[in-house]
């Protein structure tokens, strides 16, 4: 043990002037703290309470002739002593013990002054004979219960228990030894131990240490050992353990028996415990002083050693050791702080020992790093490079790597670097970088083995402690394919699988078998990003693993009822339209397949349109205008085609012969018009009112390729008559011509008669002979009475290769039906004109000579007519009666005359919708009959009768 090295872990405080105050006048025989406070009892029985620095608080008188024993307790503010007073009787012991409560104080006017006494009790009594007291310990319970032990000079122990303050107690005896006669079986300490609901009691003689079982009675006794101590070498530790000192070690002691035991020779005055420390005072035989140590079993180290006088008590209270001296000098020891002690002990290089001594005293795990790494300096500056590693694998998760990383970059440390970033790995504290440089690390040394541990030790399914794109990366620029591939295929990273397969180890068949392995929507994310690739190489098994993606194929099981709806589940063919750049005939014999087995699917618009561009394509290029989003600033019919751009026009790049690929190019381009022809039919089917493509798109295509049977087609569906005519005139078609016209222009089936009458222009401003065409045109045009005469001759007369005998006989006959009608016209003026004479004449006879009424019966009822009767105008006669209250108008003519103002009304209200007028001028085959019309009925005439001519009636009370 005197090897034990020694340090200055603590001080003195106050500048070691510190002692008793002048206050406690007699000589102290015990003391005790808590609660902030340190209590005294001396001889004169007395009891001093003392502040922090050992400052006198007050005083009081607690017995009238000692105080022995006094213990203050933690829990409550109360003050246990024993001690002597004046003996009543001889029947009584003069031994007391008290309970005094400090807070309570006695009011002024009574005898004493001090804490007020809740309780006095006898300690020795007939069951309980007196003895001399070699002991005392109290252990608070449950408030308000105490456990008290008195320990005797004869073996026994005396226990109270309950709440004294209340004297509501039970009395009780322990024996530790029954000869009680002999002063080595004297209890000369005691400790509690309490574990969970079970009490035990340490009790030491000179001679024996027993363990005494308070859980329920009968109390057991155990003896521990056949060895013992004297008064004040007693002490309990914070674990608890019983620690007693004799002359030749310390021993510590649990309730199975013996523990450690420490050879710290020398007689021991003084045992203490405090924050994990030993305190010893032990009396040198030699040099008759006193020596004050304080060990640190942990760490075996004394923290302290201070050479004393004659100590009279030890205690500790305020974080400090506090010794009263025989002379009433004191010394208070405090702890130093942790920093203060570690710089000490860096000062000496005694790393080990400030290593252990902060995890010996819980501190917190930076600290404990911060010793760590300063070692680890240490033992860097001595070379001594594992030893240092082992010292920064400890700071990991605290000292940040780079740290340590850097002074060890030398290639010929790289074992100690691989061994710490192996840590870091494993602690899931590395980063990227870290992952990268232990694999260069491993692929530098070459070892496959270290490697395929790093790589292939995972076997869980929890993720990696590496990042596994770093690791990837690494593993294929070091040629570890098989590694890299582990790691993605583990890590569920198939892009990175599959760039390896394809682009490093070029094994397409695998790459595609890994690809029909996956999940369809992560096929699906791969194939997009890899598809270029396995076009290119292998283009019928890649068509195949899309269109079972594509398709109900790919999953049978999870097709349910409605086909539908899981087909818009699937992904869409359009989505993979990128990865045929180049590739145009592999991107036509996937949309047909695809198209031959979907027949509804969400996306056959756009599947449509591409399949369009294909097959109308001269030279088979891939889709460019299909992808192009022609919705803004489009001047050509407003075309929207429908999904977003996706590369340019491929060029096609073979190298045939010319003739051999103008014959191939010739047969393959008649062979995709006709199924492009086929197309534009069959996806417009007659019950849907727009097609299942782009129409605009579509007519740009075939424009743009010269398309005619799809343009002719396309405008015909869309009744866009005179873009189909405009087709044949650009061709000089003129059979065709006149052909689609009849078609076309039979007003009778739904056609547009106007047709002929750009037929008509066209044949006027040909420029070249086209005499039997014309005359053809010209009896449709007669048949139909589609244009007049004059806008024949003026169309006709643009021409200058047209003779007049072209329409000689055309001009005959409207001359001769128009004659008819002129004659027809004039006779039926004549007939009007005599007519409205005739109505002039009538309305001048009424206004100018008297009616004669001669009608005998009533034109209601025919009863003959009696007064009072009445007589309209119009030559009716009613009997009053018979008109009821309606005697202003003539029964008989009431409607007709209603029925003509209304229709006067009707075209009046007319007049007024200009719109209606025009669209009637803008139809008629004759807008200038119309315009005659609305001038017959008065509608456009700016002059209105001033007056209307009424039917007045006459009432005549005269008899016939």
């Amino acid at each position: 043990m005197y090897q034990w090295r020694k340090f200055e872990f603590f001080e003195e405080k106050f500048a070691g002037k510190c002692s008793i105050p002048d206050d406690v006048a007699g000589h102290v025989t015990c003391s005790s703290s808590g609660r902030g406070k340190i209590v005294v009892g001396c001889d004169d029985g007395t009891v001093s309470l003392l502040d922090r620095g050992l400052k006198f608080n007050y005083g009081f008188q607690a017995h009238s002739s000692s105080v022995l024993f006094l213990q203050q307790l933690k829990q409550r503010n109360f003050l246990v002593t024993v001690g002597e007073d004046e003996q009543i009787s001889l029947q009584l012991s003069s031994m007391c013990l008290k309970v005094f409560d400090l807070d309570k104080v006695q009011p002024e006017g009574t005898s004493t002054t001090g804490p007020e006494c809740v309780q006095i009790l006898r300690i020795f009594t007939n069951q309980y004979p007196e003895a001399k007291i070699t002991s005392f310990l109290v252990l608070e319970e449950a408030p308000p219960i105490l456990l008290i032990a008195i320990g005797l000079d004869n073996g026994c122990i005396y226990g109270i228990k309950g709440d004294i303050a209340r004297e509501r107690i039970k009395r009780f005896k322990l024996e530790v030894d029954n000869h009680s006669n002999e002063s080595q079986f004297s209890v000369m300490g005691m400790g509690f131990r309490v574990d969970g609901q079970a009490t035990q009691l340490f009790a030491v003689t000179p001679t024996s240490v027993s363990l005494f079982s308070l859980q329920t009675e009968p109390y057991s006794r155990h003896t521990l050992d056949q060895i013992g101590c004297h008064a004040n070498t007693v002490a309990m530790s914070d674990r608890p353990e019983l620690i007693i000192g004799r002359d030749e070690a310390v021993y510590f002691y649990e309730v199975d028996g013996r523990g450690p035991c420490w050879a710290f020779e020398g007689e021991k005055k003084f045992i203490g415990w405090f924050r994990g420390y030993l305190l010893c005072v032990i009396a040198d035989q030699r040099s008759g002083k006193n020596t004050f140590n304080i060990y640190d079993l942990k760490n075996r180290l004394i923290a302290h050693s201070l050479v004393i006088k004659e100590v009279s008590q030890m205690l500790c209270e305020w974080g400090n050791i506090i010794l009263i001296m025989a002379d009433k000098s004191a010394f208070c020891i405090g702890e130093k702080d942790m920093e203060s002690k570690l710089d000490m002990l860096f000062k000496k290089n005694l790393y080990t020992v400030a290593i252990n001594l902060v995890q010996s005293q819980q501190a917190d795990a930076a600290a404990t790093a911060e010793v760590l790494r300063k070692y680890g300096d240490h033992l860097y500056s001595k070379q001594e490079y594992d030893e240092a590693m082992a010292q920064y694998i400890n700071t990991i998760g605290h000292l940040e790597p780079s740290f340590v990383i850097q002074k060890f970059l030398d290639a010929q440390r790289i074992y100690n670097l691989t061994n710490y970033l192996e840590k870091l790995h494993e602690k899931g504290l590395a980063s990227k970088d870290h992952t990268t440089l232990l694999l260069n690390c491993y692929t530098k040394l070459k070892d496959v083995e270290k490697l395929n541990v790093f790589i292939k030790s995972e076997d869980g399914v929890g993720e990696l402690k590496f990042d596994v794109e770093t690791a990837i990366r690494v593993c294929r620029a070091a040629n570890y394919h098989e590694h890299a591939m582990y790691v993605a295929k583990k890590a569920g990273r198939h892009e990175w699988y599959l760039k390896i397969l394809l682009e490093d180890l070029g094994s397409y068949e695998e790459a595609l078998q890994y690809i029909s392995s996956l999940e369809p929507s992560q096929a699906g994310v791969t194939v997009k990003e890899y598809g270029k690739i396995l076009i290119e190489h292998k283009p019928a098994e890649t068509i195949e693993i899309l269109t079972r993606l594509c398709t109900e194929e790919g999953e049978p099981a999870r097709r349910g009822s409605s086909n539908g709806t899981y087909t818009s589940m699937l992904p869409s063919p359009v989505d993979f339209l990128n990865i045929f750049i180049h590739h145009s005939q592999s991107l036509m014999d996937f949309l047909e397949k695809y198209t031959n087995k979907v027949k509804d699917s969400p996306a056959q618009v756009e599947i449509h349109n591409t399949l369009l561009e294909l097959y109308l394509s001269n030279d088979l290029t891939f889709p460019s205008i299909s992808q192009v989003n022609l919705d803004e600033n489009n001047n050509f019919r407003g075309e929207r085609p429908s999904i977003a751009a996706v590369m340019p026009r491929a060029k096609s790049n073979g190298k045939l012969s010319v003739d051999q690929k103008d014959l191939n190019e010739g047969k393959d381009c008649q062979e995709r018009l006709q199924k492009g022809l086929r197309l534009l039919k069959t996806a417009w089917p007659s019950d849907l009112e727009h097609p299942l493509y782009d129409v605009d798109l579509a007519i740009i295509l075939c424009e743009m390729n010269a398309f005619k049977e799809g343009l002719l087609y396309l405008y015909e569906k869309m009744k866009l008559y005179k873009e189909v005519m405009a087709c044949y005139m650009q061709a000089h078609d003129h059979e065709g011509l006149i052909a689609c016209c009849k078609k076309l222009g039979d007003s009778g089936k739904g056609g547009d008669q106007s047709l002929w009458a750009d037929v008509l222009k066209y044949f006027g401003e040909l420029g070249e002979d086209c005499s039997k065409e014309v005359k053809e045109v010209l009896t449709y045009i007669e048949r139909d009475d589609i244009l007049p005469p004059i806008i024949v001759l003026q169309t006709l007369s643009r021409n200058p290769c047209l003779t007049l005998s072209v329409i000689k006989d055309y001009i005959a006959r409207k001359l001769e039906q128009e004659s008819k009608l002129i004659e027809e016209d004039r006779r039926a003026i004549d007939k009007y004109q005599e007519e409205t004479l005739a109505m002039r004449k009538e309305i001048q006879d009424l206004r100018t000579n008297a009616r004669i009424f001669q009608l005998s019966k009533c034109t209601a009822c025919t009863f003959t007519l009696d007064l009072p009767a009445v007589h309209f105008m119009c030559m009716h006669s009613f009997h009053l009666r018979c008109l009821g209250d309606n005697e202003k108008e003539c029964p008989e003519c009431a409607p007709e005359y209603r029925s003509v103002l209304e229709m006067k009304r009707s075209l009046e209200q007319n007049s007024k919708y200009q719109d209606q007028f025009f669209q009637q001028v803008k139809s008629s085959k004759d807008g200038f009959s119309v315009i005659a019309e609305y001038f017959g009925k008065g509608i456009i005439s700016k002059t209105r009768l001033g007056a209307t001519v009424t039917l007045g009636a006459t009432s005549s009370s005269s008899s016939l």
